[in-house]
């Protein structure tokens, strides 16, 4: 699954979610699947195919589509990780206001340990093993907690709120089907 940042800011940097799919799909990937307009794109890597995806795409998008954003991906183990994992379930009850910032780089979460030390009240920070569980029940406009993770992080993470990260999860493995 890519997750791909800033894809939907501004007129100038836009693209069409069928011409994501190709571009994806010329990259040799395979079951490509957006989601709604949003940037989001599941797919599969064939093990024929070589190099890093998220490295892959960001180039291809830049070069083939004349946009520069930032591309992380998560496999489908990552995904269920954070959707399964989520130990701020019990506390969100508004699935907009649930963030969950993925990681470009998996040992960035210890660049946020010093946040989890912080109080942020009535704001609530969790960290899982690739994402950042961010509860912001006033909104992210607002929330100190969300500028937090971006100064400390700045364009090294995407974040995608519950509803959306279900959904995602739900293209990976559509309901009925097993892991």
């Amino acid at each position: 699954m890519a997750l791909l940042r800033g894809i939907n800011v501004g007129r100038a940097k836009r693209i069409a979610m069928a011409d994501l799919r190709a571009l994806v799909a010329a990259l040799g990937y395979t079951d490509v699947q957006t989601l709604l307009n949003s940037g989001n794109v599941v797919f599969t890597a064939p093990a024929d195919v070589r190099g890093d995806p998220a490295a892959r795409i960001e180039q291809a998008v830049a070069k083939q589509l004349n946009v520069g954003s930032r591309v992380t991906v998560l496999t489908a183990r990552e995904l269920d990780d954070a959707v399964t994992r989520n130990p701020l379930a019990d506390v969100a009850d508004d699935p907009s206001r649930l963030l969950v910032s993925v990681l470009a780089d998996p040992k960035d979460v210890a660049k946020l340990r010093p946040l989890t030390r912080e109080s942020w009240a009535p704001e609530v920070l969790a960290l899982g093993p690739r994402v950042a569980y961010l509860w912001i029940p006033a909104g992210v406009i607002q929330s100190k907690l969300a500028k937090a993770v971006d100064r400390v992080l700045g364009d090294a993470v995407t974040a995608r709120n519950w509803s959306t990260m279900r959904k995602l999860h739900d293209l990976v493995h559509p309901p009925g089907e097993g892991k």
